[in-house]
């Protein structure tokens, strides 16, 4: 994919922040708009997320021209909206090999440019890295600046508190920048807030308010009257109070998409001291306005024409993991109105769209708030009720601590729906699901169940909604095998595997969706093969009669080898004191980089071939 550079004569001179801070301010909404066409251009044509990094040009232009960067840290959470940045810090010529194998990385990286601070994917982290460079930059005394951009929905989350908390506390030099993109301001409103963030951010008004205190610090009911009197005006020009209330200075909101005005504050704001809290109020998908009026459609988009007013629709398919559970959740709740779906703002992504609207008064959605959510299902389970947590793979380990603590030691009836797992694709290593078997299988009192195809999803998510303890159902993104679902809903055996094909010295033992390459690669070989099922409780009959009828056992799993589910098997087979070789097949030692699912399949020998390859080379030796 070529694109004209010479089409952007501003945006072409910018090689590196540096040459953006040498242009007059004049012309920064010039280089915002062509930063924002190019952006448009890109992404059309290569895919990615989209809507927040249109919301975030004007933000990035700013802070790249006011702050010294890379000296200067700049911490994006998530990294959604740092296509702009990376833009901006030498990788334009690249951007359109985004989140594509050996291509840019989806997100900010620190080993893909010095300019990415902190490698970032999930949410909520910001704050916490950008205190620890503040606490190190005062050690330093250079003068370094941190500043950690968050948005509304990443600010939900405890951990974002908890580091605000502290921020307050300590008192270290630090900007906070909220970037609320859920909240309109009218013209009017906005330029008022605009002017008043020029004053309230201004050396007069702080030298002002710092000289007054220290003034009236010998007169407590003087002092007392005069921080009401500032607390009520601000509070009536700037709704910060509970930003003050935790130790910062609050000033906003305003118009994240006036770039010369957000220069003017990001200035005033880098010469003050303790920790700042700088409020913007922006538009996702600016500039392109299908994604404005549907930015969570926008929010990351396949290759499309932006001369046409929608993405191009999809020919009709076999329904994914997602929408099996989606569809599931509202059958499911039509015979039990004590089943409740929590999910923690991934309503879209896990398919609960439809539940959520057919079964409002059942539905939950703790925003970005892992930890609450599973110990919310744990007091819904106490009361009687069924609770299902929709949540990601990546996702839950956040959440894990809850898991064991609040859900597992009490036997709670919580059944867990974790999607996303194993192999993800072009998010890359923060959200490949490669972790979950391993963590999961040893929590005492859990059931684990690994579905190989989308009907055995829908029964083990029934089964472990009956089931009397925690449960999880681990499904992977995207399609399955395809095979026809079954609408009749039937308990599974718990612990019990299922053997669909005998064959001749080699059983292969899969665990979960590689079963579909796993199946080929038997018939290929004449091989056994077992589907089984559940990780645990793990079906040790089957393992102990396959090992005594075969010469090797092949354990076929989509995440990491150390403690997973051929762990599992070989500790059956040590228990009961039976030798035999075992090739563990499943992810190696590493974190898996971005790509398409079939790229990384091929790339770690996961598909039939690889299956193949790995079983011929270990008999081989």
């Amino acid at each position: 994919m070529t694109i004209n550079i010479n089409k952007y004569p501003l945006l072409r001179l910018i090689n590196e922040p540096e040459d953006l801070r040498s242009m007059p301010v004049s012309e920064l909404p010039a280089v915002a708009n062509e930063l924002r066409q190019y952006l448009l251009a890109c992404v059309s044509q290569s895919s990615g997320h989209f809507a927040s990094g249109l919301g975030a040009v004007e933000l990035t232009v700013a802070l790249h021209y006011v702050y010294n960067t890379p000296f200067d840290q700049i911490i994006w959470d998530v990294g959604h909206q740092a296509y702009p940045h990376k833009i901006l810090t030498g990788r334009r010529e690249q951007i359109h090999t985004i989140r594509q194998l050996n291509g840019l990385h989806p997100f900010p990286w620190r080993e893909e440019s010095e300019y990415d601070t902190l490698s970032v994917g999930h949410s909520s982290t910001s704050i916490s890295a950008a205190l620890g460079i503040a606490i190190a930059a005062e050690k330093e005394k250079k003068n370094r600046q941190a500043v950690a951009i968050i948005g509304d929905g990443a600010i939900t989350a405890g951990m974002a508190f908890e580091a605000l908390n502290h921020a307050g506390d300590l008192k270290k030099n630090m900007l906070v920048i909220l970037n609320d993109n859920d909240m309109s301001i009218s013209e009017n409103v906005g330029a008022l807030n605009q002017h008043l963030a020029k004053l309230l951010s201004g050396s007069v008004y702080t030298s002002f308010r710092e000289s007054g205190k220290k003034i009236l610090s010998g007169l407590p009911p003087i002092k007392e009257l005069a921080s009401k009197a500032e607390e009520h005006l601000k509070g009536m020009i700037a709704p910060g109070t509970i930003f003050e209330e935790l130790g910062f200075n609050y000033i906003g909101p305003i118009d994240g998409h006036d770039v010369q005005g957000l220069v003017e504050t990001l200035k005033n704001m880098r010469s003050l001291k303790g920790p700042q809290f700088l409020h913007i109020v922006t538009k996702k998908g600016k500039g392109y306005h299908p994604a404005e009026q549907d930015p969570i459609g926008y929010h990351a988009v396949p290759k499309f024409d932006l001369t046409k007013s929608e993405l191009p629709s999809k020919k009709p398919q076999s329904p994914t993991y997602s929408q099996v559970f989606g569809q599931w959740l509202c059958d499911m709740a039509k015979k039990d109105d004590k089943l409740m779906g929590i999910t923690p703002a991934m309503r879209e992504g896990s398919g609960m769209v439809k539940f959520s609207r057919e079964y409002p008064k059942q539905y939950f959605d703790t925003a970005i708030a892992e930890q609450h959510a599973v110990t919310l299902a744990a007091g819904m389970a106490i009361q009687g009720l069924k609770p299902v947590v929709a949540i990601y793979s990546t996702f839950l380990q956040r959440g894990y601590d809850q898991l064991i603590h609040d859900v597992a030691l009490q036997k709670l009836p919580v059944l867990f729906a974790v999607d996303r797992a194993g192999i993800v694709g072009a998010d890359g290593p923060t959200h490949q699901g490669t972790f979950d078997i391993s963590f999961l299988r040893f929590i005492p009192n859990l059931i684990v169940m690994t579905p190989s195809d989308e009907n055995e999803c829908r029964q083990m998510l029934y089964t472990g909604h009956q089931a009397d303890l925690p449960a999880v159902v681990r499904y992977p993104r995207g399609q399955g095998p395809q095979v026809d679902i079954n609408c009749e809903m039937s308990l599974l055996e718990i612990g019990k595997a299922n053997k669909k094909r005998t064959g001749q010295k080699i059983a292969i033992l899969n665990f979960g969706h590689l079963g579909q390459f796993a199946e080929k690669a038997a018939e290929t070989l004449g091989a056994s093969y077992w589907d089984m099922r559940f990780v645990k409780p793990i079906d040790q009959q089957a393992i102990v009669e396959t090992a005594e009828q075969h010469d090797l056992l092949v354990t076929v799993e989509d995440n990491c080898i150390q403690g997973g589910a051929g762990s599992a098997v070989l500790e059956v087979l040590a228990k009961h004191k039976i030798a035999k070789q075992v090739l563990q097949i499943g992810v190696p030692d590493e974190f898996v980089k971005h790509g398409s699912q079939a790229e990384i399949y091929q790339l770690l020998e996961l598909d039939e071939q690889g299956i193949l390859a790995q079983i011929n080379r270990y008999q081989a030796q």
